[in-house]
């Protein structure tokens, strides 16, 4: 019994950095992703100014009665759709704007390659 006994208590600094590596854990599986955010802001006013002419030419369209078939076709041909029409097109990532980005594949290769050092 008195081998038992002895055993059991010799656990209980092992039982106690479980515990604490386990509270770790949760602390940083919490705080990190708040952190993988970074410290980049964005400015709100400058993104509020751009979108009040898209607010505008939202309210015009739902204080009329619904557009049909053909006027819905035409506006929505002359941009993105028939309210936001052609704002901030170049602004919006489409294949033919976006030939020189990396894609994810890429970019995990690539840190895959530095870690490694066959770079």
């Amino acid at each position: 019994m008195k081998n038992i006994g002895l055993g059991l208590s010799m656990l209980r600094p092992v039982r106690f950095l479980i515990v604490v590596f386990t509270c770790a854990l949760l602390i940083f599986s919490y705080a990190f992703p708040a952190a993988a955010i970074g410290t980049q802001r964005s400015n709100p006013e400058k993104g509020e100014a751009q979108l009040l002419e898209t607010q505008k030419k939202t309210d015009e369209v739902t204080a009329k009665p619904p557009l049909g078939l053909k006027e819905t076709t035409e506006r929505a041909n002359e941009g993105l759709n028939e309210v936001q029409g052609a704002a901030d097109i170049n602004k919006m990532n489409r294949p033919e704007n976006s030939q020189q980005a990396t894609s994810a594949e890429e970019q995990v290769e690539n840190f895959l390659e530095k870690i490694t050092g066959k770079k």
